[in-house]
C-alpha cells in the first residue's frame, strides 16, 4: 500500500501520546505531532496565503480523516480547517484560559431557599466547559453545576445527579421507565421540585412519557434542553437551567412540563404541559411550542405568571403514584399519496400491539390501506387515529372514509399529537388489562393530553405554523 503524500508511516508509531484518543490520523497527527502539539494547546496554521489561530480541539466524529483539524476561535466557535501536506502548524503562546472561578458550593443548604433535584439524562444543558481545551463535559456534581451557572445559589439548593449519559436520539422506553423511577426517588426525599436536563431531539417524548408514569405528582417537574452548545456565545443553556429551577422551586403547580426560550432572544422563557409540546425548528431557541393550547407559565428573570390554568396545584403531602411502565411493540405509520399496505402488514407479522395512525386532514388514510388495517384490528392491535396538521383535531364523523374506519374499530384521538398519542398507547398497553379499557382511556384526557376545544395560540405565528 503506498504511503499518502507527507506522511512517514514509520513514524506513526511513536506519535505524542497526548493526542492519543484526539481522534486525529495520518498527515494531521504526524503534523501536530512534529510540533509537539497537544489537545488544549494554541497554535497557528499557515497555508495558501491565510493564516488561522486557535486552540486545538479533539476531534467527534466517527471513522478516521487524516486531513483535517478542529479549532475552538476566541469568538467561541470552532472551525474546521483542511490541512495539506505544504500547510505549516506551530505552536502558539499558552492556552486559552479560564473564563470563570469555581463557586464555592454552599456548606450548608439556605433554610429560605426550596431545594431542587437536578438529573442529566446526557443533554447538552447539564454540562460544563472545560475553557482550556473548549471541550464541553458532563456537569457531574453540584459544584459542576454552580461552576457552570453560578447563579442557581441564588434560587434554590441544588442536589445535582446523573441519571445516565445517552444521547436523546438512541432513548428507548426502558430509559423512561429508569428517569420515572429516579425522579420519583427524589421526590419521595422531599424536595420541593425535579430538574430533568434532556437533548432537545426527544424531550417532547420523554415529557410524555414522563406525564403519564408519574400518576398525582405533588411537585412540578421540568424538562429543560439547550439548542445551543454551552461552548458557544449564543447557547441557551444558562438561562434555561436558571429559568427551570427557578419554576419548579416557587410555581404553584404539580405537574410534567417542558421549559425552553419563548423567544429567539434571552427575553423570556414558556413552560409547556408534558403531553402538548412539540420541537417545531432544528435550531431555534425558542423551536418548541405548545399544540392546541397555550403554555402553562412564563419565566422572565425572577418573574413567574401563570398562563393557563394548571391540571394540579403544588401539594407536598400528595402520594405519588409511579406506573412507569411502556409496551415497546408499538408502530407510528405517518400515511402518505402511494402508501402500501406492506407498512401495516409487516406491523401485524412482527406481533406489534398497537400502531398510530397520522392520517391527513381530519383523520384520514387511503381506502387501499382499510383490509390492511381492518385485518390488523381483527388480529387484536389497537389502531389509533392523529393528523399530520399542527393544529385542529380529527373529526372522523365528516368524511365517508372517516366513518367506515371507526366501524371496524380505528380509534380517534381528538386534538392530541401524534408523538403524545405513540407515548400513551405504549404506557395504556402496559398498564391495562384489555383492548376495550385502551379504547375508552385513550379518548379519555388523563393528564391533558386532551383538550374539549383546541386552541390556536397567537404566538405559534412566530415560527410561521
Amino acid at each position: 500500500m503506498s504511503e499518502p503524500a507527507g506522511i512517514n508511516l514509520s513514524t506513526l508509531g511513536v506519535m505524542n501520546v497526548a493526542l492519543e484518543g484526539s481522534g486525529y490520523s495520518g498527515l494531521v497527527l504526524e503534523k501536530l505531532s512534529s510540533a509537539g502539539i497537544k489537545i488544549g494547546d494554541r497554535l497557528k496554521v499557515k497555508q495558501d496565503g491565510r493564516d488561522f489561530d486557535g486552540v486545538l480541539m479533539p476531534r467527534s466524529q466517527v471513522g478516521t480523516d487524516p486531513f483535517h483539524i478542529v479549532l475552538k476561535l476566541d469568538n467561541g466557535y470552532n472551525m474546521g480547517v483542511k490541512i495539506n501536506p505544504d500547510s505549516q502548524i506551530t505552536k502558539g503562546k499558552g492556552v486559552r484560559k479560564a473564563k470563570q472561578k469555581s463557586v464555592e458550593t454552599p456548606t450548608e443548604d439556605n433554610p429560605s431557599l426550596p431545594t431542587v433535584s437536578v438529573l442529566s439524562t446526557g443533554g447538552t444543558i447539564a454540562s460544563r466547559v472545560d475553557y482550556r481545551t473548549g471541550a464541553v463535559n458532563p456537569a457531574l456534581t453540584a459544584q459542576d453545576l454552580y461552576d457552570s451557572v453560578p447563579e442557581l445559589r441564588d434560587y434554590a439548593n441544588i442536589n445535582a445527579k446523573v441519571s445516565m449519559s445517552i444521547l436523546s436520539e438512541n432513548i428507548l422506553m426502558s430509559d423512561w421507565t429508569k428517569i420515572a423511577k429516579t425522579v420519583a426517588s427524589e421526590i419521595r426525599t422531599g424536595v420541593d421540585g425535579v430538574v430533568i436536563a434532556h437533548g432537545t431531539d426527544t424531550m417532547g417524548y420523554t415529557a410524555a412519557a414522563l406525564s403519564f408514569a408519574l400518576q398525582d405528582l405533588p411537585v412540578p417537574v421540568t424538562l429543560v434542553g439547550s439548542q445551543r452548545s454551552s461552548d458557544r456565545p449564543s447557547s441557551d443553556a444558562s438561562l434555561n437551567l436558571i429559568g427551570a429551577t427557578n419554576l419548579v422551586g416557587h410555581a404553584d403547580v404539580a405537574e410534567v412540563m417542558v421549559l425552553m426560550h419563548a423567544q429567539s432572544d434571552d427575553s423570556y422563557l414558556y413552560a409547556h404541559r408534558g403531553t402538548r409540546v412539540r420541537k417545531f425548528h432544528t435550531s431555534r431557541r425558542d423551536a418548541f411550542q405548545s399544540i392546541n393550547s397555550y403554555p402553562l407559565f412564563k419565566v422572565e428573570g425572577i418573574d413567574i405568571e401563570e398562563l393557563s390554568s394548571p391540571l394540579m396545584r403544588r401539594k407536598t403531602d400528595r402520594k405519588l403514584k409511579l406506573k412507569p411502565k411502556f409496551e415497546e411493540l408499538v408502530g407510528l405509520v405517518k400515511t402518505f399519496p402511494g402508501i402500501k399496505s406492506d407498512l401495516i402488514n409487516h406491523y401485524v407479522s412482527s406481533g406489534y400491539r398497537g400502531i398510530v395512525l397520522e392520517g391527513t386532514g381530519l383523520g384520514h388514510v387511503p381506502e387501499l390501506l382499510q383490509p390492511s388495517i381492518k385485518n390488523a384490528i381483527d388480529s387484536g392491535i389497537v389502531v389509533a387515529m392523529t393528523s399530520q396538521c399542527y393544529h385542529g383535531r380529527v373529526d372522523m364523523d365528516v368524511y365517508r372514509t372517516g366513518v367506515e374506519l371507526q366501524d371496524i374499530g380505528v380509534i380517534p384521538c381528538q386534538d392530541m399529537i401524534a408523538e403524545t398519542a405513540l407515548v400513551k398507547l405504549m404506557w395504556l398497553l402496559a398498564n391495562t388489562k384489555t383492548p376495550e379499557e385502551v379504547a375508552i382511556k385513550m379518548q379519555a384526557s388523563l393528564v391533558g393530553e386532551i383538550e374539549m376545544r383546541s386552541e390556536y395560540p397567537e404566538y405559534s405565528a412566530d415560527l410561521g405554523v
